[in-house]
């Protein structure tokens, strides 16, 4: 088996029985604010994009670029689609030209011409990427390759059962808006990202030890920011705290864990796999490539510069009526919304930045009232969240009757946050579900995960738990670290207070314990809240 590296999660699998091209994506994301880096848009992309099969694991725009997918991908190829809960990327894949498509069912091995096999698992909770994210599992002539790219299952042990896993592709960096955005001191913004950093290194170490394949290679990420706005976003400035640690730093943080099996793929890197081992040739040398980070950084930066500048001028609409139009769009859901309504609890503002005609600042601040289910202008009210952002972000929003805010302009990080009390998921489970389909689908699951009782009890330490994070059903007796009177689920990072079960991480979402020895009636009277 043959693997390419493409850039950012992409790869091209070779095989003798057929090729597969995963999430290619080389057009800059988010209004403009990631590009791949290092850089793979100077590829032989028509050469790339001749396979039999394609494989987009979901459809976060660093992973199904439309642009490229309609101009460099074969529509010859067959599409291997994830079984997700709504149609939108087969609607999606059609609409660039694709007519040939491979519809797995869940968990399902698949043997396709000549022996080559492949094995899609969907998340499909409304957090998982934008309405569901997906690995793909390849086999032939006994190497198997798990492409897990940004996917986050509870455990691996659906692919472990398959075999021994000789490739394992998987996430290691940020791809948040968190705590960049977020309007604190800096001294907070560093220790909350420090924080991150730390969690997100841990969980890719359990997933790397679940899986124990012969080679470990770290893809998605990170993305690189080339807008002056942004720049300071990049991991160049030796700040503990940024989220966005590269392949380079994935090795030396890999090596003091005893981690000797990773392998970079820069962009034309090609790695040979066999069952005895891996050979890997690359474009340049790696370590060479990022110690000269900056100087790569800085000549995209001027060489991408009019490409982000054609970007900002295709953003203004002023002819839209931003308060009328977000009245038609968002109030029709909001009266369908029962549990992200409830789940949010109170008023959102949205405080939209412009220039009148003599060039001064405007702010118009409007509110998306959960409670009231109306979209209103602010009448001073305190809100559970704030975000600050240019009006002609949430104007090109509306022009293109984007679904899906949370895929386009919080990824951005082109917007402030501000918020009182703790992370509440359902406000960006609302703003990435703008549609009826979406919302449909998310206050479907809520309401099965919410009517679902998890009986199962597992010791941690001084303290009997309820097994499934109450979050998103990770299993805290692999996940759950108990330090004093607090659980840690590593899986996302989220905190509980075991005396009183309260989620410190978020609203909602109590978790059921009592103290080893205690009487059972005790853990009784905190009764689980899943969702």
């Amino acid at each position: 088996m043959r693997v390419t590296g493409t850039g950012h999660a992409s790869m091209r699998i070779d095989t003798n029985a057929g090729s597969i091209l995963c999430d290619p994506w080389v057009n800059p994301a988010y209004f403009a604010s990631w590009f791949p880096f290092p850089d793979n848009s100077l590829l032989d992309w028509e050469t790339l994009g001749d396979v039999d099969y394609l494989y987009v694991s979901h459809l976060h725009r660093d992973h199904f670029d439309a642009a490229h997918l309609k101009r460099y991908v074969s529509k010859k190829a067959t599409v291997l689609l994830p079984e997700f809960p709504t149609s939108e990327m087969e609607d999606e894949f059609r609409e660039l030209g694709f007519t040939k498509f491979l519809k797995t069912r869940n968990e399902e091995v698949v043997e396709l011409d000549g022996g080559l096999k492949i094995m899609i698992q969907a998340l499909t909770s409304p957090t998982d990427g934008p309405i569901g994210d997906s690995s793909l599992w390849v086999e032939y002539d006994g190497v198997r390759l798990l492409n897990q790219n940004d996917a986050r299952p509870t455990d691996l042990s659906t692919f472990a059962e398959l075999g021994h896993v000789h490739a394992h592709m998987l996430q290691f960096s940020g791809a948040i808006w968190y705590p960049m955005v977020y309007e604190l001191p800096q001294s907070a913004k560093t220790a909350f990202g420090k924080q991150k950093r730390d969690r997100q290194f841990d969980r890719t170490w359990r997933y790397i030890d679940d899986l124990k394949a012969d080679h470990v290679f770290p893809i998605a990420g990170p993305p690189c920011f080339l807008d002056d706005e942004l720049w300071q976003f990049n991991d160049i400035f030796d700040d503990e705290g940024n989220i966005f640690p590269d392949q380079s730093v994935f090795l030396a943080e890999y090596a003091k864990v005893g981690g000797t099996n990773g392998i970079v793929l820069l962009p034309g890197s090609v790695s040979e796999i066999t069952t005895e081992g891996a050979t890997t040739t690359h474009p340049q040398p790696v370590e060479e490539f990022f110690a000269n980070k900056v100087a790569h950084l800085e000549e995209m930066r001027e060489r991408k510069r009019p490409i982000i500048e054609a970007e900002k001028a295709s953003w203004r609409h002023p002819e839209i009526d931003v308060l009328k139009e977000l009245k038609q769009r968002i109030e029709p859901l909001l009266d369908e919304s029962i549990y992200l309504a409830k789940g949010v609890g109170g008023p959102v503002r949205f405080d939209l930045v412009g220039t009148d005609s003599s060039g001064g600042e405007t702010i118009e601040s409007i509110v998306v009232d959960f409670p009231g289910k109306q979209v209103r202008p602010y009448a001073d009210e305190k809100v559970r969240y704030r975000f600050r952002t240019e009006r002609a972000l949430i104007e090109h929003l509306l022009h293109i009757g984007e679904v899906d805010w949370v895929n386009s302009l919080f990824l951005s990080c082109r917007f402030s946050a501000a918020r009182i009390g703790q992370y509440n998921e359902f406000v960006y489970a609302f703003f990435k579900c703008l549609s009826s389909e979406r919302l449909q689908y998310a206050e479907g699951w809520y309401d099965e995960h919410e009517r679902a009782v998890d009986a199962e009890d597992i010791t941690i330490g001084d303290w009997v738990v309820q097994r499934r994070c109450p979050h998103l059903k990770a299993d805290l007796s692999r996940f759950g670290i108990v330090d004093g009177d607090q659980l840690t689920c590593q899986l996302h990072g989220w905190r509980f207070d075991l005396p009183s079960g309260r989620c410190l991480t978020s609203v909602g979402h109590k978790v059921r314990a009592h103290r080893v020895g205690e009487e059972a009636e005790v853990a009784e009277a905190a009764p689980s809240s899943s969702s």
